[in-house]
């Protein structure tokens, strides 16, 4: 006790910035040099395409549940629904839900199936009975669509963190960064250190981070729900009765329209359009999950369709779990932090969650704790960061590599040593694509972002793999159709919507779209398009594959005994 007291005076003489500063600094070091060892190991075991691909098929059950829920569980989860519930109440625990549902149906429809029917990615199901270069292409430009606009909610939020943990707020330079250049710093950073990860640990090393991730994730999450609780006695309802007073919304901040289907006085056609898009948002957060192909490609690194089943069960458990603590989680941060603060450090509310800890800290320990929590919790979220964009990169570079270079460009006659080398050229330019488009996409809550991306997997690539696992007649054209017309219609809607341009600023004068204030060009009236794009995806695909006379029954039936069984899915889908 003696040594906290005078660790806590001594933070209050340096001052808490520079104590945060320190201890981050030193957790953060840490944090990137236990991943770096684990990513080098596992780079001695990486020799084949399969090493690289699907780390040598050798992960258990619990294992590979565990690296699920790292993967699933990103910056969205933690640092993006935290926000949503903070500054809008119940409304932003509907990404909770919705997340969380969405397993039923990858693990009813997909996991099980998937494993047994292919080998590294998602274009192995879809293109088993096609003809294999255009499905595969197109597969390749999907799965490179969906992981950008994923990367960039992760990247977005590891530059809000970076610019909490440093204390640098505006108007205020920290080695002669302002908080504007810290974010983009940060930005860089985690984009740099995830083209290490997969370059040189591929899906052993991403696979060992992101169970490192979510046993710390846990833990903290875990732990900061204890203390806020513990400030409220375990009373649930007096922590309520706190968030909705301090959120600024009174009783209204527990019910329904503070985000989503809001209710305008005297604009009915406002107020359809507002309640549509929280129908859109529910069916791609639902639908979405189950064609993400950094979750699809999980289900190849496990040695049988058993302990894929075994892995989504453990997933589920661990996801749910964590997802019901995001409810203490976002309303102790409207409660113990307010949403006024909130907003001043990060406009979307993405900072709610290490803001949380540095407040429970506080509570508990003073200045000095505050600032260990804050640096634990944001250690914590950059984990989480790291595992995540870790796994769509790989995810990239395996279609990139696998699916376009060697089954399209090369025929299928590239050796697994080319393939991977390319993988890894691939993880470099896929990095630095996120990185650019994440400096440009700063203001949004990452929440949001990662339910752009659901749509853009739901629309694109489920309703094909759906239709390649059960529909006898699914052929080459529909597939492609389907493909192409999810991607465009779920991108392009995205693009003439309210969160490219046109949306406004909020309170604070900060603007809601992409592209400045005075640029409007949307017509789309919709932020979510899943309510439109999903069923043009899965209307080109049945379409295109009626206009076309291809049929391969025989392959269709071979697929079944292949998705029932497993028989065959060890041995090379290109041919």
């Amino acid at each position: 006790m003696m040594l906290t007291t005078t660790l806590a005076a001594a933070a209050e003489d340096e001052g808490a910035t520079s104590q945060e500063r320190l201890i981050t600094t030193i957790l953060f070091v840490v944090l990137i040099a236990v991943t770096i060892g684990i990513t080098i190991r596992a780079s001695r075991q990486t020799k084949s395409a399969t090493d690289f691909h699907s780390g040598g098929r050798g992960f258990t059950g619990i294992q590979n549940g565990f690296a699920i829920g790292g993967d699933y569980m990103s910056a969205a989860s933690f640092l993006g629904i935290a926000g949503m519930i903070a500054l809008f109440g119940y409304d932003g625990f509907l990404y909770s839900i919705g997340f969380l549902v969405a397993w039923l149906v990858a693990l009813l429809l997909v996991a099980e199936l998937l494993r047994n029917s292919g080998r590294f990615t998602m274009a192995d199901v879809v293109s088993y009975r096609m003809r294999q270069r255009p499905v595969r292409t197109a597969a390749s430009v999907s799965t490179l669509t969906v992981s950008i606009f994923y990367l960039l909610a992760q990247m977005v939020g590891a530059g809000a963190l970076v610019a909490l943990l440093l204390g640098i707020e505006e108007g205020e330079t920290y080695l002669g960064m302002s908080a504007d250049t810290a974010k983009i710093v940060g930005i860089v950073v985690v984009g740099i250190l995830m083209v290490v990860y997969v370059s040189f640990g591929g899906m052993t090393g991403t696979t060992w981070v992101q169970i490192v991730k979510a046993v710390m994730l846990m833990g903290g999450a875990l732990l900061v729900t204890a203390l806020v609780l513990a400030i409220y006695d375990f009373d649930f309802g007096a922590l309520m009765n706190d968030a909705s007073a301090d959120g600024g919304a009174g009783q209204a901040f527990l019910e329904p329209g503070q985000r989503y289907g809001v209710e305008v006085a005297g604009d009915a056609w406002q107020t359809m359009i507002n309640k549509l898009d929280l129908i859109s948002l529910g069916l791609a957060l639902v639908l979405g999950t189950a064609g993400l192909p950094h979750i699809l490609i999980r289900f190849y690194t496990v040695p049988d369709s058993k302990t894929a089943r075994t892995s989504v069960n453990w997933a589920i458990g661990i996801i749910g779990t964590f997802y019901l603590l995001t409810l203490v989680l976002g309303f102790g941060a409207a409660a113990l932090v307010g949403s006024e603060a909130i907003r001043a450090q990060n406009s979307a509310g993405n900072t709610a969650a290490p803001q949380l800890a540095q407040a429970v800290g506080d509570h508990f320990g003073g200045e000095f704790w505050g600032a260990v929590m804050l640096a634990f919790i944001a250690a914590v979220a950059f984990a989480t960061i790291l595992s995540t964009v870790a796994g769509l990169t790989i995810a990239s570079s395996s279609s990139l590599a696998h699916d376009f270079y060697n089954s399209v460009l090369r025929r299928g006659k590239a050796s697994e040593k080319e393939e991977v080398r390319v993988a890894r050229f691939a993880a470099i330019g896929v990095g630095a694509v996120a990185i650019v488009l994440a400096i440009f996409a700063q203001n949004l809550n990452v929440a949001f972002l990662v339910a752009l991306a659901f749509a853009i997997a739901a629309s694109a690539n489920l309703p094909v793999i759906l239709l390649s696992l059960f529909w006898k007649r699914f052929n080459t054209t529909g597939a492609v159709a389907g493909i192409y017309g999810g991607l465009i219609s779920s991108v392009g809607l995205v693009f003439f919507s309210p969160v490219v341009s046109g949306k406004g600023v909020d309170a604070a004068g900060n603007n809601l779209s992409l592209f400045p204030e005075s640029v409007d060009f949307h017509w789309f009236p919709l932020e979510n398009p899943g309510l439109v794009s999903i069923p043009v995806g899965l209307l080109c695909a049945v379409i295109g594959t009626l206009l076309s006379k291809e049929s391969a029954p025989d392959k269709f039936a071979k697929l079944q005994v292949r998705a029932l069984t497993g028989a065959g899915a060890e041995r090379a889908t290109t041919h």
